[in-house]
């Protein structure tokens, strides 16, 4: 070993031992038997054993529904662990090898699967919130909203306690196609075509119906619902307001906070940072449903 090389490796491992990871680390965990490769999820917990039980946060990634990991976590598990959560990071089956249909059931598998054994980690099941970035927004509305989903796993919206989707653009799909498809026929060419009309199926009923803010409706014990976004996108923000409205309309405590020094993939990132604002309202949300 040369010595640069040397350097670098003791560099590195010094640095991973400033970081203070304070979480525990359970990876590839199956959610289903004999599953698909991407039927796993990872679950993060306090570093030190407490006989507590533990909130958990049920986090979705985001990549368009076509890409993406688990391990595209930031900050949010080591914050999570050190303010008493027990963090779990779901994967699912990716368009196109699957359907819509296919892949909403898979994170509705993985929820149902932590509902039942998060336990065994810290973790009470009771307590229960839901979040995800991105595609992973749309998918944490979905399934907070229409309890089909998770009926189907013999979980019930009691044990959900909040639903935090970060800078999500497909709340309301038949309103961000028109508003896509419009620009393409206003400025011209394909810079401006989302995708979602493909994604989503082409069939205009399934665009409704993937569409959260279609099953929003009182008394189905639908948890409190904190929307944050990106300012300086023209969508999301209309998005997270649009679902806001309804749920509010429907009595259902809902706030959308836009955050304006940064871009779509900042705002998740830095969610952890304590000087960062989104993060202080994320903070907050969870303070208030948590506290005994």
């Amino acid at each position: 070993m040369n010595a640069k090389y040397g350097f670098l490796l003791t560099f590195s491992f010094l640095l991973l031992v400033n970081v203070g990871f304070a979480q525990k680390l359970t990876s590839n965990v199956p959610y289903v038997e004999n599953g698909h490769e991407r039927h796993v999820l990872d679950i993060y917990t306090p570093e030190k054993a407490t006989d507590a039980k533990l909130p958990v946060m049920f986090w979705i990634h985001g990549g368009g529904w076509q890409v993406g990991d688990k391990s595209d976590v930031a900050l949010k598990p080591k914050v999570l662990t050190e303010r008493g959560f027990v963090f779990v990071s779901t994967n699912y089956r990716l368009l196109p090898d699957v359907t819509m249909e296919e892949l909403t059931g898979d994170v509705a598998k993985s929820l149902g699967w932590v509902q039942k054994n998060i336990a065994k980690y810290g973790g009470d099941p009771d307590r229960i919130f839901v979040g995800g970035h991105s595609a992973g927004a749309q998918l944490a509305a979905l399934i907070c909203i229409d309890n089909r989903y998770l009926n189907a796993e013999g979980v019930s919206f009691d044990v959900l306690k909040g639903c935090i989707p970060v800078d999500g653009d497909t709340y309301d799909i038949p309103k961000i196609i028109m508003t896509a498809e419009m620009r393409q026929t206003l400025y011209g060419g394909k810079m401006f075509t989302f995708g979602h009309r493909q994604k989503f199926g082409n069939d205009p009923e399934k665009h409704v119906d993937f569409s959260a803010v279609t099953h929003v409706a009182k008394e189905k014990g639908i948890p409190p619902f904190l929307l944050l976004y990106f300012a300086g996108n023209p969508d999301t923000p209309a998005q997270a307001r649009r679902l806001e409205a309804v749920l509010q309309e429907a009595g259902i405590p809902a706030r959308a906070y836009g955050k304006g020094d940064t871009n779509h993939g900042r705002l998740n990132n830095d969610l952890g940072k304590s000087d960062d604002p989104a993060t202080q309202e994320f903070f907050k949300f969870l303070d208030g449903l948590t506290a005994n």
